[in-house]
């Protein structure tokens, strides 16, 4: 399928990966959308490249579209909250864990053992 030219576009930069929103016409000159997620990946030479994924949103989709995206992201934001919790996004970010007998414990510094010493 060959793209036309954008009509409209927005860029969304979040970390490694960038989305674009682009509004594209069809031969018949009716406007879709395209979403595409752009992700670098750099190589252990420091050389990088960029996966990309695309869709395609036709205008008999959107109001279902926008429907189920809506009520996803207020299902994730009413359960997780606005924090993100993710070692990649938190350089302070500490591994939790629960026992059936205590309470939150935050994992800050690790044994080593000699398996010889056993």
């Amino acid at each position: 399928m060959l793209e036309k030219e954008e009509i409209f576009s927005k860029v969304l930069r979040a970390g490694r990966r960038t989305y674009f929103f682009d509004v594209r016409a069809t031969k018949a000159d009716d406007y879709y959308i395209t979403i595409t997620e752009s992700k670098k990946f750099t190589e252990e030479d420091g050389s990088f490249h960029f996966k990309k994924h695309k869709i395609y949103l036709y205008k008999e989709d959107f109001a279902a579209f926008r429907d189920i995206l809506d009520e996803m992201t207020e299902y994730v934001l009413n359960q997780k909250g606005e924090e993100v919790i993710s070692e990649r996004h938190q350089k302070d970010f500490k591994k939790e864990f629960f026992t059936e007998k205590e309470e939150v414990q935050t994992t800050t510094s690790y044994t080593d053992i000699d398996f010889d010493d056993i």
